[in-house]
């Protein structure tokens, strides 16, 4: 009886081999794509716990607190904590210095603060604020204020460092420039000459619509600005000048404040500074002051936040409404050395 071969099983002539099954195709890329998955949904679970934290900060209203970096190790129970003054004086810097200075009069191991001073100046209340802060800071706590000047600490920066008890300046500093500025734009010919248009201006005086962008700027007025204005503010940045170094007579401080910039080694000369020298110079005369040895030294800080960064991003959008406006209208009397 006749069966079929098996052709699957080997010949007699034939040796026996393992059947061997085809290789699958495709497994690293499943493997690589179950990586990617898996990173993929890790991911999204961080970016979900994160939103809702930065949901719970934006609703609850949570505000930044200062934070402190070390800047030099110590024992912790004698601090020095450094306070920056940076950029345009105005109300925000204001604002920042009341905080820091809140935070270091609640913080009883701190021995004594250095005011770090890197400014050209800016407004005249701002200036007075952040002086009228050190001051009340140094009554009220009874510990030393040390100014460190870096790059520039002139006009509103020059004004903010007297508050202190010294003044160390780096070589480099440039310093000074005690005086007031006044700046105020006149459109007057743009808009008739050049545009045809001619502003209508009713006034219940005539001093009322005076130092207006769409009038004239006559010698009357001039010597108005001087006299209400300018010379009030330069009086009131002597006057603290004259407090703030003892070393100068009131002559002395009228003399030099001409509006004149001055190098550190002349600043010193001058005697509107105490020494030059950097960081460490200036923490070792706070230490000095303070009656002690060592100290860990640390610098106040704004953590970032999404609150403060969604702010910050708003605040640069331009909006030209009737605020701007008015600013770009308004005369700008500064302590501000333009230079900068």
């Amino acid at each position: 009886m006749d069966f079929e071969q098996n052709t699957n099983q080997p010949g007699p002539m034939q040796p026996a081999e393992a059947v061997k099954e085809p290789a699958r195709k495709g497994a690293g890329w499943r493997i690589l794509l179950g990586i990617m998955l898996a990173l993929s949904i890790m991911a999204n679970i961080a970016l979900f716990f994160l939103l809702i934290g930065a949901v719970t900060i934006f609703t609850t209203g949570q505000r930044d607190t200062l934070t402190e970096e070390l800047i030099q190790k110590g024992p912790r129970g004698n601090k020095i904590a450094i306070i920056k003054v940076e950029g345009i004086i105005d109300g925000l810097q204001a604002k920042s210095m009341h905080e820091q200075l809140k935070r270091a009069s609640q913080d009883k191991r701190v021995k004594g603060l250095i005011i770090n001073v890197n400014s050209p100046g800016g407004t005249l209340s701002g200036s007075d604020q952040i002086y009228n802060e050190i001051r009340r800071y140094r009554n009220e706590a009874g510990k030393p204020v040390v100014a460190f000047m870096q790059g520039v600490a002139a006009s509103g920066g020059y004004y903010t460092s007297v508050a202190c008890d010294k003044i160390v300046a780096e070589q480099t500093t440039i310093t000074g420039s005690i005086g007031v500025i006044f700046g105020h734009f006149v459109l007057q010919q743009l808009l008739e000459d050049k545009l045809g248009i001619q502003p209508v201006i009713i006034t219940s005086g005539p001093k009322k619509g005076w130092l207006s962008m769409f009038k004239p700027f006559e010698e009357e007025q001039q010597q108005y600005v001087q006299d209400r204005l300018i010379n009030p503010a330069y009086e009131r940045f002597v006057e603290v000048v004259d407090e703030g170094r003892p070393s100068l007579t009131l002559s002395d401080v009228k003399e030099l404040a001409d509006g004149g910039i001055y190098s550190a080694k002349e600043a010193l000369k001058q005697k509107l500074i105490d020494d030059v020298g950097y960081l460490d110079k200036a923490i070792e005369v706070v230490k000095s002051l303070a009656g002690i040895d060592e100290a860990q030294v640390v610098e106040y800080r704004k953590p970032f936040s999404l609150t403060s960064l969604l702010t910050v991003r708003s605040n640069n959008i331009l909006k030209f409404d009737r605020n701007m406006l008015y600013e770009l209208s308004t005369p700008q009397l500064l302590y501000l050395w333009t230079g900068y």
